[in-house]
């Protein structure tokens, strides 16, 4: 079993990294490097909160997985606080994309995602201690279920 929550924790930290990277990534494309480390810096509590929340929901998920010995466990709330918590890190630069999405028709939503980022961030906070709460929540049944 402890082999089974080491590879959870790892996971769970490559799943974080890999969200941090998203972030990175989308908003150096949108918007430059300079603009990415100053967005970063200002806004770094929600952003790694969020890498965080989601890293571990990956790493309780993986738990829970291999804890089952037929794979009934859902992925559903893990993929909806996921791209929550993905969307959230990114919007605290997506109003920046009000220079590109007109072309796209869209550029409102971009207005307000922009207006609204920090509520946004909190949102996803939310999304991922339901995520976390819902998966321990399972993993403790299982457990109770299990001689």
């Amino acid at each position: 079993m402890s082999r089974s929550i080491g590879t959870s924790i790892i996971k769970g930290t490559v799943a974080a990294l890999a969200l941090l990277s998203v972030y990175f990534v989308v908003l150096t494309l949108v918007s430059g490097w300079n603009f990415t480390v100053s967005q970063f810096t200002q806004f770094w509590y929600f952003i790694v909160t969020l890498a965080l929340g989601f890293g571990i929901q990956i790493g309780l998920y993986s738990y829970l997985k291999s804890s089952l010995r037929h794979g009934d466990a859902s992925g559903k709330m893990v993929a909806v606080t996921g791209t929550t918590s993905t969307a959230a890190m990114v919007s605290c630069c997506a109003h920046y994309l009000v220079n590109i999405l007109p072309v796209l028709g869209i550029g409102a939503f971009a207005s307000f995602v922009g207006a609204y980022q920090v509520q946004l961030f909190w949102v996803g906070i939310a999304f991922n201690l339901l995520g976390i709460a819902f998966i321990a929540r399972r993993i403790i049944k299982v457990k109770t279920l299990t001689p």
